[in-house]
């Protein structure tokens, strides 16, 4: 689920509790967590809504500045459900604590048996190291990779807490150098 950041900087202050969305199905669920760059959000309930039965109330809780703009922004695209979801801040990204957590031991090796499963990952540790605060697409292009590809790969790094995102490009975490040396160790 994308937030504006207008949006996320009001559920950062607490304004902004709801979103509506049409889906032919939900891709979030209730129980569930999103993290986003305010933090993590606590998916509290999904559940599918009539146009008809959001008001003004609801529709202020969602961000928007009157129920007109929010029902036009839903009935752009016709396939699907609308959905309402109630959400809470739930706390800061986990991620952030994670990166600075540098393992040891078995869950050192844990973690470079796991990147190595992915074919790509050491190559972009070693580039993130060598080139941090470099453009995706730059850094893609020397991985023969798609800069989306090559992002979709970064996220899932990051969801380990090896890197972090800068303005522009990535860096290493504390945790990815622990990691990448431990994959350089294992190749000696």
């Amino acid at each position: 689920m994308l937030l504006k950041q207008d949006t996320l900087s009001r559920i950062a202050d607490g304004s902004v509790t709801l979103a509506y969305r049409r889906w032919k199905r939900p891709t979030v669920k209730a129980g569930g967590t999103l993290v986003t760059p305010v933090g993590q959000l606590r998916i509290l309930a999904v559940d599918p809504v009539g146009l008809e039965d959001i008001g003004e109330v609801d529709a202020r809780a969602a961000g928007w500045d009157d129920l007109g703009a929010l029902r036009a922004e839903l009935t752009r695209r016709s396939a699907g459900e609308v959905y309402r979801i109630a959400f809470e801040l739930a706390g800061p990204d986990p991620r952030i604590a994670l990166r600075q957590e540098v393992p040891e031991g078995d869950e050192l090796q844990a973690l470079v048996a796991r990147v190595r499963r992915w074919a790509w990952a050491e190559d972009a540790l070693r580039l993130i190291s060598e080139r941090p605060a470099v453009r995706a697409a730059d850094l893609a292009g020397r991985m023969s990779m798609g800069t989306s590809r090559f992002k979709a790969n970064v996220r899932r790094l990051k969801g380990l807490g090896l890197t972090e995102s800068l303005e522009i490009g990535y860096r290493l975490s504390p945790r990815g150098e622990a990691v990448l040396k431990g994959l350089e160790r294992d190749a000696d």
